[in-house]
């Protein structure tokens, strides 16, 4: 049974990796990027999360390496801590509470006991570099409370400081200016760049810097796309620079390479550009990158880059220029049309991606599976252009088909509408495009869905439009002299008093269509496409309507925009209750009689748990966000809870995510977060499905059973006893170190063939006689005299009976007799 603990909304992943830079470890072996409360450690061969590093309290807004331990990592965060971690162990060594917001972290070789950090502490808008003593202690939690000022009136984001020529230095930009403070003179020199509205002046806002390792060199990003190499800084008026030109918008970030031989910047043309000896001649181009770079990292050994993207993905690398790996987060899209949909096939969740696609990511190890290009056009990124935008989709027949709607519009006369239904091919594991249509509808399409029945023979779609009409799309054979082939076509067009149609959906049993027209909800038979009865309330448009499931298959549920909440029950064709609640989330679970509806207050958001057939929720849980909820959807359990509580059983079956409207994807759940996002490298467990093979032996979880049986002689006789694997390193060691960090397969080849040899301890019940003979002989062998001796008296005494007897003992009388042959009886001469 689940211990019935306090229902919890968590953060189930999602979140942003592009926030902050990234951070390589010293070895280049891992990578470290923030993402919300967490801190995530990815394996920069294999692109798998090995550790995620919990405890902030809030938004994490800066890692770096400890320079003097390049096995632990500082963090900061909006909780006003600085946290010391290892990363290998996945362990928090230190918590130091500074006690004011931290916007961003700096660390320094030279500053053993000294971390550098960005804070607001007087006013909002007003941000100061803070150089923080970090009190060195034996215990865990510790109060850094002595800082010193470095500089003020600064720019927030860490792009715009950079420390540089090994800390003699610090440059910091903000608007037009370039502030740079010497650490040794105690001395601060600004530079102002023209802010005059010509053209030729309009756009010289800094945008970011990045200082030379071993040279006083500071370069600066514009607005403008240039890039300005200062010199001779150190005196105000004797100063120069020289000028980069390539990036036509601005320039996003910079990043010298470890020995300073090269810089690296990059923008929204998706393109990282290469600037060796930092010359406007020679440079290198990594192009196609597929979306804005945001933030570019060099690791500390030199061999490799990263690069930071607006549809929040980290692309690692090589210093050739070649990308080795991806690791791509969830696509934060600018507005999520689709809704949240779970593809029946690989319970993944599908929603908006980047432009054009729809992005399927898998909730159990927060990573995107693959983007499907619905649009299959090249993006042109430019402001201003009116994009094809993918507003609707759908699945259907268990995943077998899947249906989307595009859309673009530059004038209200000008609509191009265009409807795709895609089928799941086996052979290549994706969607492949079958039926175009174009324009189905005459205006926008508000709603489109499947009938699901399991008894449903032909699949059927429903598509409606704010132009009055609702349309069935059935599948057809498409068939002609060169192939076999099915297709879609409109089998019915329906409509009701040149209402706009707004909503759609199908009865469990898809023997009901019901449709909403503005204020009024009609209900169809699917069979005949008749019209059987209405239901109005005239309390406002529709916003959602859905039927009951399971048990509360007879009802049908409405949320109107005037904030009430209506239950019709289809048998007697009359309103069974109604609510006063502005619905803006209404999802059915496809498990159970429940449905999950969000309602948005002054407040936050508020869910409330009910079965239509009973008005009284089942369970309510107030402010479950402080911002508005936009989307939600249940997703059905691979192992069912065991809540015994009347308030949590409605997450027996199913999980409920929801997303918000800074696009945050959270849950519920009873567990802890630490206990919630495990990470997968920890849950390697064997299944009990394996095949009888030495591998089985190795990973099966009868091992217990087998020691549990070692007192049962007869069944080690039968059985080959196969030596067990906790106790020997190069299993162990296989089994529980890492695929990117253990040793070659030849040097653990050796020691893993071995392993699997038999001991003499543990030999079969066929070779143990065999066994019983050598040492017989052995122990006959060192008592020979004895045996001469006893023959001989036996000779005297009867030499024909003592052949029979000797030919007539077992080999048990043999060996107690050899064991009283042994015996000293010297003590009978005695007598």
């Amino acid at each position: 049974m689940v211990e019935e603990e306090s229902l919890r909304v968590v953060r189930c992943g999602g979140s942003e990796l592009n926030f902050r830079r990234a951070v390589f470890s010293a070895d280049s072996k891992y990578i470290f990027c923030v993402s919300g409360d967490f801190i995530k450690v990815y394996s920069t061969a294999t692109e798998e999360c090995v550790h995620i590093l919990q405890g902030h309290r809030n938004l994490v807004t800066g890692i770096q390496l400890n320079p003097n331990n390049h096995l632990q990592l500082y963090s900061c965060s909006f909780d006003g801590t600085i946290k010391l971690w290892d990363y290998i162990d996945g362990i928090l060594i230190k918590t130091f509470t500074v006690g004011c917001k931290l916007h961003a972290l700096f660390t320094l070789a030279y500053t053993e006991d000294s971390v550098f950090v960005i804070i607001n502490k007087e006013k909002r808008d007003v941000f100061q570099l803070v150089s923080v003593k970090l009190p060195k202690s034996s215990s865990q939690e510790l109060e850094a409370k002595e800082f010193s000022i470095v500089l003020d009136y600064i720019n927030q984001s860490p792009k715009c400081i950079a420390f540089g020529n090994e800390g003699e230095y610090v440059a910091a930009v903000r608007d037009f200016y370039l502030s740079v403070y010497f650490f040794k003179k105690k001395t601060t020199s600004r530079f102002t760049l023209s802010s005059s509205k010509s053209k030729k002046h309009a756009k010289n806002n800094f945008t970011c810097v990045a200082c030379h390792p071993k040279e006083d060199c500071i370069a600066t990003g514009h607005q403008d796309g240039k890039i300005r190499l200062w010199r001779n800084f150190d005196d105000e008026k004797k100063y120069t620079y020289t000028c980069l030109h390539w990036h036509h918008d601005l320039v996003m970030d910079l990043a010298f390479s470890v020995t300073g031989s090269s810089l690296l910047s990059g923008g929204r043309e998706s393109v990282l550009v290469e600037w060796r000896e930092a010359t406007e001649k020679n440079k290198e181009f990594l192009p196609r990158l597929g979306a804005t770079i945001e933030h570019i990292s060099v690791s500390p050994a030199g061999d490799l880059f990263c690069t930071s993207h607006s549809d929040n993905k980290i692309i690692i690398i090589h210093r050739n220029l070649e990308a080795s790996a991806v690791i791509q987060g969830l696509v934060k899209d600018s507005n999520i049309f689709t809704g949240l949909m779970i593809d029946p096939r690989t319970k993944a969740l599908v929603l908006n991606g980047k432009p054009g696609h729809l992005q399927f990511y898998s909730l159990q190890s927060d990573k995107q599976l693959y983007n499907l290009d619905i649009i299959q056009q090249e993006y042109i990124n430019d402001y201003g252009l009116i994009q094809i935008e993918l507003t609707k989709a759908s699945f259907g027949c268990y995943g077998n088909w899947l249906a989307t709607v595009e859309q673009r519009q530059e004038k209200e006369t000008e609509l191009e509408l265009q409807m795709k239904l895609w089928t799941y091919n086996k052979k290549t594991q994706g969607f492949v495009l079958n039926t175009k249509v174009n324009m189905p509808h005459e205006d926008h399409i508000t709603a489109l869905c499947f009938c699901n029945a399991e008894k449903s023979e032909n699949p059927t779609l429903v598509t409606a439009s704010k132009d009055g009409h609702f349309k069935v799309w059935i599948l057809t054979d498409d068939s002609d002299i060169y192939k076999k082939a099915v297709g879609w076509t409109c089998d019915f067009v329906g409509s009701y008093h040149k209402y706009q149609a707004t909503n759609c959906c199908f009865s469990e049993d898809g023997s009901l269509l019901a449709v909403s027209f503005e204020e009024v909800v009609t209900i169809w038979d699917s069979e005949t496409w008749e019209l059987k009865c209405t239901f109005c309330q005239r309390a406002g448009k529709i916003r959602h309507l859905c039927f009951g499931r399971l048990t509360c298959s007879k009802y049908l549920l409405g949320a109107t925009e005037n904030g009430i909440l209506c239950c019709w029950n289809l048998l007697s064709c009359a309103l069974e209750w109604s609510a006063k609640l502005t619905v803006r989330v209404m999802e059915p679970d496809p498990n159970s009689e429940n449905i999950a509806a969000i309602s948005q207050s002054s407040v936050g958001s508020d869910l409330f748990v009910f079965k239509p057939s009973e008005p009284r929720p089942l369970y309510i849980q107030k402010n479950i966000s402080r911002e508005e909820v936009q989307w939600g959807v249940f997703v059905p359990r691979d192992v069912p809870e065991s809540f015994t509580s009347e308030a949590y059983q409605w997450l027996n079956r199913s999980q409920f995510y929801f997303l918000t409207k800074s696009q945050s994807l959270l849950t519920f759940s009873t567990k802890s977060p630490e206990e919630k996002l495990t990470p997968t490298s920890k849950q390697l467990l064997a299944e009990e499905s394996l095949p009888t093979t030495p591998f089985y032996f190795i990973l099966g979880k009868h091992r217990q059973k087998q020691q549990d049986d070692k007192l049962n002689e007869a069944l080690e006789n039968e059985l080959v006893q196969l030596p067990l694997t906790e106790n020997i390193p190069a299993i162990s060691e296989l089994l529980h170190t890492p695929a990117h960090v253990l040793p070659s397969a030849s040097f653990l080849c050796s020691m893993f063939v071995n392993s699997l040899l038999l001991s003499k301890e543990t030999k079969s019940a066929e070779e143990a006689p065999d066994d019983v003979d050598m040492e017989e002989e052995k122990e006959s062998d060192d008592s020979d005299e004895e045996n001469n001796y006893t023959e001989k008296v036996q000779d005297t005494d009867n030499p024909d009976l003592g052949e029979d007897i000797i030919h007539q003992l077992s080999k048990s009388e043999e060996k107690k007799l050899r064991k009283f042959r042994k015996v000293d009886y010297s003590w009978i001469t005695a007598l």
